[in-house]
């Protein structure tokens, strides 16, 4: 029997979550609803400029495998991590809030003594709910196979691999190397194209990651459109086939469309009003995997994961509170 449920690797990055008018995104220069990355100098000017016009609700460790693996954690799955954080204040910010969630990883490895910085992303949240992230990765970027815990992976249920990786020249390879060695071990892998622009102007790299198939795959539908090259997502699905043997397509106010191998599944969504996207898609994918690895079907997985989802965009900030995960189980 597995130890692990679910073995994550991705960016460490504490989030600092700023609400903003469209206007001030517009006189910032943010590319709104877009994942941008950028150095450490122009986060500074940003978030300078920022609080001369705008609210910073708080501050939080976040990344999206990060966030999908604590909410995994907080529903009930044993969980471990592989990031890279430096060896400050955010670094240990960072490393307490997995702690405290339940998510085992390892300090060693995770902590570096070098000059750089741990990462940050600035999330601009507009009127509409939009999250808009200007990401400087810091230490983040350098993730590599040296974060890679071969022992936890291969006592695993599921790999779990963000897409955002593929941006580090280090980091991709990192990912391509988790998955390899995840299917050596016959541990399940679960891959996210994490953001409309990875899959615009990464997809050669995505690919690489994912190999000849992955298990399970996680997109929206922008995501899946723009990776594919398709103009219907019908036919979208249809090419995902090839990468995955299964997916979950998010599909917003519409709830989600779901491929189990052998058939679709629709699952609606809930009414409700959002104010804050910033971490739909990693609570659905937290959730469907914490239902996954308890033996849930796909329908079940789905119906958690899009009822965790609806609840986390009803409120501020990627995640839920603790308490909040129980509530969830015992309404549905």
């Amino acid at each position: 029997m597995s130890k692990i449920n679910i073995y994550g690797i991705g960016a460490a990055l504490v989030d600092t979550e700023i609400e903003v008018s469209d206007a001030t995104l517009q006189s910032l220069n943010v590319d709104k609803g877009l994942m941008t990355l950028v150095d450490e100098e122009r986060q500074k000017t940003l978030i300078n400029a920022a609080q001369q016009n705008a609210k910073i609700t708080k501050r939080s460790s976040g990344g999206s495998a990060a966030n999908t693996i604590i909410a995994a954690s907080y529903f009930g799955s044993s969980t471990y991590y592989s990031c890279k954080v430096a060896d400050d204040a955010d670094g240990a910010l960072y490393l307490n809030d997995l702690a405290h969630a339940g998510v085992k990883f390892n300090k060693e490895t995770c902590a570096t003594k070098n000059t750089q910085t741990t990462g940050k992303c600035l999330v601009f949240i507009t009127p509409d709910a939009q999250r808009s992230m200007n990401t400087f990765l810091g230490v983040s970027e350098s993730i590599s196979v040296d974060q890679i815990d071969e022992l936890s992976l291969s006592q695993s249920q599921w790999a779990y691999i963000e897409g955002y990786l593929v941006t580090s020249p280090t980091g991709k390879p990192a990912a391509i190397k988790l998955r390899e060695l995840a299917q050596e071990n016959n541990v399940k892998t679960a891959f996210s194209l994490s953001d409309p622009a990875m899959a615009e102007f990464f997809g050669s790299g995505l690919k690489e990651i994912i190999g000849t198939q992955v298990d399970l795959l996680f997109c929206n539908e922008q995501e899946a459109l723009t990776f594919t090259g398709c103009q219907s997502l019908d036919n979208a699905c249809e090419q995902l086939k090839q990468y995955a043997k299964t997916f979950a397509v998010t599909l917003g106010e519409k709830g989600a469309l779901l491929f189990d191998g052998n058939k679709y599944i629709d699952i609606a969504a809930h009414t409700i009003k959002a104010v804050d996207t910033n971490g739909a898609g990693d609570m659905f994918a937290g959730a469907f995997l914490y239902s996954l690895s308890q033996g849930k079907t796909f329908t079940q997985a789905g119906e958690l994961a899009s009822k965790a989802s609806s609840v986390v965009v009803s409120q501020f900030g990627p995640r839920l509170k603790p308490e909040q995960h129980k509530d969830i189980l015992n309404s549905l």
